[in-house]
């Protein structure tokens, strides 16, 4: 439907309020199509927004996605800054295990609101939160109010980290 909506929008060229379309619809457009309205950036900080499960996990659709935002936002390493996590938005949940552990704990807020992980990014969220390099501290020091704010990242949490979670 989305993809079809994207044809009907588009037939006389590309809407000058392109931002005011729900941001699903932008999944199916590409950044060269959005630069007459936006920045590549705005764009991304936009599809970044999106529900991306509109596209399948693996599907390349969502790979070429996250290879343009990459290059969009000028990441040439695996790591990646909070203001870029930001921007990136649920995109994040399609990086690799590498840019998890490269990033620290600056995805963390992001990847909480993914829908599922491979076990490649299971076992980098693990090692980062174990780490306690980030800005939530070691598990020790955890709040109600940690847990909360990393509540869609508990069910990827092995015994080693929730044993040391305060009661």
């Amino acid at each position: 439907q989305l993809s079809c909506l994207v044809k009907m929008v588009t037939l006389h060229g590309i809407p000058k309020d392109l931002d005011s379309y729900p941001k699903d619809l932008l999944l199916f457009l590409s950044p060269s199509d959005y630069a007459a309205t936006g920045s590549c950036r705005q764009y991304f900080a936009n599809v970044g927004k999106a529900n991306l499960d509109v596209l399948q996990r693996e599907s390349s659709q969502r790979k070429q996605l996250l290879l343009e935002a990459l290059a969009c936002l000028k990441i040439s390493s695996t790591q990646v800054n909070k203001e870029t996590a930001e921007i990136l938005g649920h995109l994040v949940c399609d990086l690799g295990g590498e840019y998890i552990r490269s990033s620290g704990g600056n995805l963390l807020k992001q990847l909480s609101q993914c829908e599922s992980f491979l076990p490649d990014q299971e076992e980098a969220i693990r090692s980062v939160i174990s780490s306690g390099n980030t800005t939530f501290g070691p598990p020790v020091a955890w709040s109600a109010f940690t847990l909360n704010e990393l509540s869609g990242l508990i069910p990827v949490f092995d015994h080693s980290i929730l044993q040391k979670v305060p009661k």
